[in-house]
């Protein structure tokens, strides 16, 4: 294996690539690593999250309606680009569908939307972009979104799935170029660690926390995670790309900002993933945690 080291990420609206896995891209990007940030809408059904931005002398004051949605819609896209540099993406793609909107919204039913694209439509033009960058290693959301079971977080995972094991079938859309097969396909895991951790930890600090009992009765999946990265010196692209989302981000919110970065990863300095497919023999035992997820790969890639 000649490869260069590769690894792609699939969000489904802007801002998500910063509260999912920032810091982990930005570590592997920091190493060298190709990193490519797949978004799949372009998170027109967003609301405005920042009041401040209605203040006089903003951008919103003022504006309400369509007129205020046409601005969200165009300013979401300046704001990806701004977090994707914080990260250090070498390159965002667009996969150039419609926002669907929360479940059962009129949006759902948009032609256009993420929601009511063709499956295997979709699935091409991800394996597209597999294709052209040659990943190793892809990321997506998992199977089990009972906690926030939005319609294009499911369809990310839904062709994600799908286009992990098509890129490398020749027999799948031809015209989109050479068979190309990742090696490890991980989910996203909302850690019930870290957020006890982040929770007593704001309690002691700040007095209170934003986490009541909703977030805590949400599925448990820890038992899930076998990737643990440390990235406690990378918290600064989580909250540098979080800040790039100036209409979806309240920097007073203590739910993104109730910690510094350093308190942060005082706290709990790890992202989790779990190792949903793996095509690299033997790189990890059923009771080991892994701190790479490019290990297996890596000592391949130098013979």
């Amino acid at each position: 294996m000649n490869e260069r080291l590769s690894i792609l990420t699939v969000h489904a609206h802007p801002d998500d690539e910063a509260s999912k896995g920032a810091p982990t891209l930005a570590k592997y990007s920091r190493e060298g690593i190709h990193t490519v940030l797949v978004c799949c809408t372009g998170g027109e059904e967003g609301d405005l999250n920042n009041p401040a931005l209605k203040e006089p002398g903003q951008p919103f004051h003022n504006l309400e309606g369509d007129a205020a949605k046409r601005l969200l819609a165009a300013l979401r896209p300046q704001e990806l680009a701004a977090s994707a540099a914080v990260i250090g993406f070498s390159h965002v793609e667009m996969l150039g569908y419609r926002d669907s909107g929360m479940p059962e919204s009129p949006a759902n039913a948009h032609p256009e939307s993420f929601h009511q694209a063709d499956i295997d439509e979709a699935t091409g033009r991800l394996v597209r972009v597999i294709r052209e960058h040659r990943p190793q290693v892809m990321i997506t959301y998992g199977d089990d979104q009972r906690g926030y079971p939005h319609p294009d977080h499911l369809k990310v995972h839904d062709i994600s799935v799908l286009a992990f094991d098509r890129a490398g079938d020749e027999e799948w859309y031809p015209e989109h170029g050479a068979a190309w097969q990742p090696l490890k396909l991980y989910y996203s895991v909302w850690s019930r660690a870290r957020l006890t951790a982040v929770h007593e930890a704001l309690i002691r600090l700040r007095g209170s926390s934003p986490y009541d009992e909703k977030w805590f009765d949400r599925p448990n999946l820890d038992q899930r995670i076998t990737t643990r990265l440390q990235i406690g010196d990378f918290l600064w692209a989580r909250s540098g790309a979080l800040r790039a989302h100036k209409t979806q981000v309240d920097e007073r919110e203590p739910f993104w900002f109730g910690l510094s970065d350093a308190e942060l990863a005082e706290v709990y300095p790890y992202e989790d993933w779990v190792l949903a497919r793996s095509l690299v023999p033997g790189t990890r035992r059923d009771d080991e945690v892994e701190d790479d997820m490019f290990a297996g790969i890596r000592s391949a890639a130098r013979r």
